[in-house]
């Protein structure tokens, strides 16, 4: 550990003087490119540095120790040496997490699928909730929500959404929503007073730009047809809406959202990106013998990954066997103690492989 830290404390360095030469600062994209960097490796070089500070208090405090010191001044200095010992465990475990590999895809906007699963109406009405949920949650983040696309229920819920969460760290929060939401209530639609259980499906996508997945023209058949539900007044009066279909894997994305045909195009190829990407990553995973995600990672389609149980106003994760009965809160976007632990977790997991490596 102390080595990449070394080296971490090196690149640090370089890049302090690199930022200051005339070759870069003459250059902007350069200069924000070093910058960036740097800010990125400041907190580990921190806390590196206060770590040797730590061992080196440590060893004159021992040092103190063995000198003819009074009975008053051992105590204080043992006090001392039991503080720096203290503060030396935590900082060896938070740079243990700080050296851990990054998801590439952390700081990127996520697009996020969520789809009425079993249940009928009451899963259309379920979804609703679900988006409602990570609107809440946008807001509080400070972060921009679009939708891109969606199929409505005829009772307010959704057969299916589809939408753009734009902001710092989108993906790395929201990642771990991805797999199969269950609810437990009693539905609008059941007049017996019955407790149904329905499911629906989310799936969150790091946003992908057309650089990092390149989309060949001639792979794709395009029609072009009207409108039809909520838009405004071109909606069945224009051919704007667009349905791409990706013929090497078959995968097809309409959207018709937008009045224009070009926004419809635009938002359709944002999403067969992500959806390529995705299934990239998964034939990847698939090859190395990695046949599931990790156990707290970003959860697989068919994986049940949390409940909301009304009756007892509890909301469980399944994946660590985390409960909350703060429901009403969680229905109105308050899910970070579920991301928070989630990501401990995962990050606890990570070490494991890695100290088993």
């Amino acid at each position: 550990m102390l080595d990449k830290l070394a080296a971490v404390e090196n690149r640090y360095n370089e890049l302090s003087e690199l930022m200051a030469s005339p070759e870069v600062t003459s250059k902007p994209e350069l200069l924000i490119k070093y910058s960036q960097e740097h800010a990125n490796i400041a907190p580990v070089v921190e806390a590196y540095r206060r770590y040797r500070e730590v061992l080196t208090q440590h060893d004159e405090a021992k040092t103190m120790l063995a000198d003819d010191l009074d009975d008053e001044m051992k105590v204080l200095v043992r006090e001392e040496l039991e503080s720096l010992e203290e503060e030396q465990t935590e900082l060896e475990q938070h740079l243990q997490l700080m050296l851990l590999p990054k998801d590439p895809n952390d700081d990127k906007n996520v697009i996020v699928e969520i789809r009425a699963g079993a249940g009928g109406d009451e899963a259309g009405l379920f979804a609703a909730d679900l988006f409602r949920i990570y609107t809440h949650y946008a807001e509080q983040q400070g972060w921009k929500r679009s939708v891109l696309s969606q199929n409505e229920s005829g009772i307010g819920g959704f057969k299916e959404i589809i939408f753009q969460v734009m902001g710092q760290g989108a993906y790395s929060k929201l990642k771990y929503e991805s797999g199969v939401h269950r609810v437990q209530r009693i539905p609008q639609t059941e007049s017996g007073g019955r407790i149904h259980t329905s499911t629906a499906t989310v799936a969150v996508l790091p946003e992908m730009d057309d650089v990092e997945v390149e989309i060949d023209p001639n792979d794709l058949r395009i029609d072009i047809f009207r409108s039809s539900g909520p838009g405004g007044q071109s909606v069945n009066t224009t051919d704007s809406a667009v349905r791409i279909t990706h013929l090497p894997t078959g995968i097809v994305v309409t959207c018709q959202d937008e009045k224009s045909q070009l926004q419809n195009k635009i938002k359709a190829l944002n999403i067969l990106r992500a959806r390529l990407y995705d299934a990239e990553q998964r034939r990847i995973e698939e090859e190395h013998g990695a046949v599931r995600r990790s156990q707290v990672g970003s959860g697989g389609r068919s994986e049940k990954i949390r409940t909301y149980n009304f009756p007892q106003s509890r909301v469980t994760d399944h994946r660590i066997g985390y409960t909350s009965h703060r429901l009403e809160s969680i229905l109105n976007g308050a899910i970070d103690e579920f991301i928070e632990a989630l990501t401990s977790a995962d990050q606890e997991e990570k070490l494991k492989e890695l100290a088993e490596a």
